[in-house]
């Protein structure tokens, strides 16, 4: 019996799939390129003089133009709330986040349109995946089996 238990275990014991596997990563076929538009109101914008308020409505614009950016790779979470009283709505609530890291992205131009600035920019994916083949790759230290 006890010959039986340990064969049996020898088996189990060679059939384990001891294997190191190796990845690459594969370049995509296509590279998209997004563009995006933001805009802010120079007259809005806090500030003592003219000049002042011209920069704070490009960073502004830039900055609005960043979002749309993070819009269209990571999505929008939309979330609402409706309150009806008697079958008749009482009210609507909606709120939007957007949550992201945006990489490799550039400034095609900005300028003014009468009272705002409008910032335009571009996302080149072949850019972004340059960007990601640079960045040093993690590499197992020590295995420790417990």
């Amino acid at each position: 019996m006890r010959v039986w238990i340990l064969a049996i275990a020898l088996v189990i014991a060679g059939c384990q799939n001891n294997a190191y596997v190796e990845y690459e990563n594969v370049a995509p076929t296509s590279f998209p390129v997004l563009t995006a538009k933001g805009m802010a109101p120079i007259s809005s914008q806090q500030g003592d003089t003219q000049a002042l308020r011209q920069q704070q409505a490009m960073r502004a614009a830039k900055l609005d133009a960043y979002r749309e950016l993070a819009e269209q790779i990571y999505g929008v979470r939309v979330s609402g709330t409706s309150a009806i009283d008697q079958q008749l709505l009482q009210g609507d609530r909606f709120e939007t986040q957007i949550d992201g890291l945006v990489r490799g992205a550039e400034v095609v131009r900005i300028y003014p349109v009468g009272d705002n600035y409008v910032a335009e920019l571009k996302l080149d994916y072949e850019k972004v995946w340059q960007l990601f083949q640079q960045a040093p790759k993690q590499r197992i230290k020590s295995v420790v089996y417990y």
